[in-house]
Parts: structure tokens; sequence; C-alpha cells
């Protein structure tokens, strides 16, 4: 198989993943948001599920951890590929505009 190929094959789930944990850093942020308002809604004091809060603080922590491996993970897998000797800009490798959907034909243009 073409090097090109399963580099793009690569670049696509490196994407998937950049997207998967800035989306659960999304969702576990809005959570946090929610559990501060919904204390405040029902009006119970601050230790009311503190140790909740606390625990998804720990976890908000983790997936900014995995966000900035993710950002380690894409530097290095630029490095491998010009070092295959993969000089071609893969669409993939830059967030597509709003509305725009990668697709198979827009990942052979860049070849």
């Amino acid at each position: 198989m073409d090097k090109v190929f399963v580099a793009q094959r690569v670049a696509k789930k490196l994407v998937a993943t950049e997207a998967a944990v800035d989306s659960a850093l999304v969702e576990a942020a809005e959570l946090m948001s929610d559990m501060l308002r919904a204390r405040k809604d029902v009006g119970v004091s601050m230790v009311f599920a503190d140790e909740a809060a606390a625990k998804l603080t720990d976890a908000i922590k983790a997936l900014s951890e995995a966000r900035s491996s993710m950002v380690a993970v894409h530097g290095e897998l630029n490095e491998a590929k010009l070092r295959l000797g993969i000089r071609t800009k893969m669409d993939l490798e830059d967030k597509p505009p709003e509305g725009r959907q990668v697709t198979e034909v827009t990942m052979r243009r860049a070849v």
C-alpha cells in the first residue's frame, strides 16, 4: 500500500481522536457548570456534592493533559511523515472550515 494513503489513514484517526478529546473536555466543563448552577438552584450549601465536584475537576485536568499529549502526538507524527519522505500537506492536518466535511475525495486532492 502506498505510504501516502497509509499516512492519510493515520491522519484521519489522529484528527478524530483530537476531536474526541476536545469534545470530552467541553462536555466535562459543561457538566461542571451545570453542577454548580444546580447546587445554587436547589439552594444547598457549597459542601453538598463537593467530593463529586473535586472528582470532576480531576477528570477535567486529566482530559487537559490528554489534549496536550495529543498535540505532542500530532507533532511527532508530522515529523515521522517527513522522515518517510511524504512532503504533501494533507487536508486532514488542518481543521476543516465550519460545515465542510472531510471526505475521501478531499484527501485524495491533497496527494
